[in-house]
């Protein structure tokens, strides 16, 4: 077998092609809902320890530090293989759904608080001493100027999750991973493979440079 023929055979690309840009648009309606899901819950935890309720930064902290502890995929098999014990059946999707944005949550959470700790003293009472509330405060001056600090973590966290959706494949999720592991071993041939890389890139190159332009827009407007 030469080359061309093991990893781009014409006519496993178009037995396949089907399959696999159905899983492409699993994988990205899993990555998309992550993603909001993920980036607006540690946001809003962020908030919620600026409070200082102590029983309630308790259980952020908690959260977070066990999220980012554990590897997503023992959550996932925890979660996949327990919960009917419980009575409760989730699909494969919503199992990875709700693991990510778990993970997600908690990595973002960490990466705002640190961006909301790095506001000064100062701005805080500038805000109270217009008159502002403590909340107004946060969400009018704290908060924006935090987010823009944050970008490019936020940024690198989100893709490094996001790419996370392959774990899919452990628990039947049809996404771009398990349909071209089906797919190769099916046709025994290592083309679908090739295609589920170049899936991956097509998916997650525009990702980057969308980032970099985001970064670069931030950078210079500081």
């Amino acid at each position: 077998m030469g080359f061309l023929d093991t990893f781009f055979n014409m006519q496993v690309i178009a037995n396949y092609l089907p399959d696999l840009i159905d899983a492409v648009w699993v994988t990205l309606g899993l990555a998309v809902a992550t993603i909001i899901s993920g980036v607006l819950g540690g946001a809003l935890m962020s908030c919620l320890r600026v409070a200082g309720v102590r029983w309630v930064n308790f259980f952020i902290i908690v959260f977070a530090d066990v999220m980012r502890a554990l590897p997503p995929l023992v959550l996932i098999l925890i979660l996949f293989f327990g919960m009917p014990s419980l009575g409760i059946n989730l699909s494969g999707w919503m199992v990875i759904y709700i693991v990510l944005t778990a993970v997600l949550i908690a990595f973002s959470e960490e990466v705002f608080w640190g961006g909301l700790t790095a506001v000064t003293a100062g701005q805080w009472e500038a805000g109270r001493a217009t008159g502002l509330s403590k909340a107004q405060t946060l969400f009018y001056i704290a908060f924006p100027q935090a987010a823009r600090m944050v970008i490019p973590p936020l940024i690198n966290r989100v893709l490094a999750t996001t790419k996370l959706t392959a774990l899919g494949s452990v628990i039947g999720v049809k996404e771009i991973l398990s349909v071209s592991s089906s797919a190769q071993s099916f046709s025994g041939s290592a083309t679908p493979l090739t295609m589920a890389a170049i899936a991956y890139l097509v998916i997650f190159i525009p990702a980057v440079i969308v980032s970099h332009r985001i970064e670069r827009h931030y950078h210079y407007a500081t």
